[in-house]
């Protein structure tokens, strides 16, 4: 059984939230949690995450049914999506000039069958715990990021970087684009986190590992809590969900 929880807040400075997230009733036949973070001018980032999140949740749900349910094809649904969202952000933004170059990250998670089919692209993050131990599935589509896996600069030094929120990848930004998919196993007991970069900019890996592991209704809302208190300096979304 899969319980899941999740929090939104627009945080201390920003005048509107540009996040949008969904979560799956219990019952849902396929079980689907989404989150974007927005970003581009007046409403721009708040359209193209809503849009975004509409959209890739519609296709999968009406395509779901039809595919075979094994590994590759339930990867080449989320991939396609992905793709399929982008498209519709990008033909948005260039309908209305105060629209252009809206974009957002996309974070997707399917649990099929004790398996997490995750699909990502920007700097919204997924993480996993399983037992005492946390880990970050997906790398961050930043500038910065691309600087560690280059060895220019170290994690510590990334994380205070004046660059961290520049974007190698996002959606709805150009034409096409090529999505991180992959599947991870969500085996009994483990807990995957979605969060956007309003919560992971302000709250370390550790600290959301050791709220998160106690009660996951109390942490998405302590979670919200803290980065707030640490200066909300942006939109504060957090989705957490367990393999009961």
């Amino acid at each position: 059984m899969i319980k899941a929880y999740a929090k939104s807040d627009k945080g201390k400075v920003r005048e509107i939230n540009q996040d949008y997230y969904y979560i799956s009733e219990s019952l849902d036949q396929v079980q689907l949690y989404i989150l974007a973070d927005g970003m581009g001018g007046y409403s721009g980032g708040e359209i193209a995450s809503s849009l975004a999140v509409q959209t890739a949740k519609n296709y999968i749900e009406n395509n779901f049914k039809e595919i075979e349910k094994d590994k590759d094809s339930i990867i080449q649904l989320l991939g396609s999506s992905m793709e399929y969202a982008n498209m519709i952000v990008y033909e948005k933004s260039k309908e209305n000039p105060e629209l252009q170059g809206m974009g957002t990250t996309l974070e997707i998670c399917l649990i099929y069958n004790n398996k997490a089919y995750i699909g990502h692209i920007g700097d919204s993050r997924i993480y996993r715990i399983r037992k005492d131990f946390i880990r970050k599935l997906t790398q961050d589509h930043s500038y910065v990021q691309k600087l560690v896996k280059e060895g220019t600069i170290t994690k510590e030094q990334a994380e205070h970087h004046p660059q961290k929120n520049m974007l190698m990848k996002a959606l709805g930004c150009n034409a096409f684009v090529e999505p991180d998919v992959m599947v991870k196993g969500f085996l009994k007991d483990d807990i995957i986190i979605m969060c956007s970069d309003g919560l992971t900019n302000l709250v370390d890996q550790t600290t959301i590992y050791e709220m998160a592991s106690k009660n996951i209704e109390q942490a998405t809302k302590d979670l919200v809590i803290l980065a707030n208190d640490r200066g909300g300096h942006d939109n504060i979304t957090v989705i957490i969900i367990k393999n009961i």
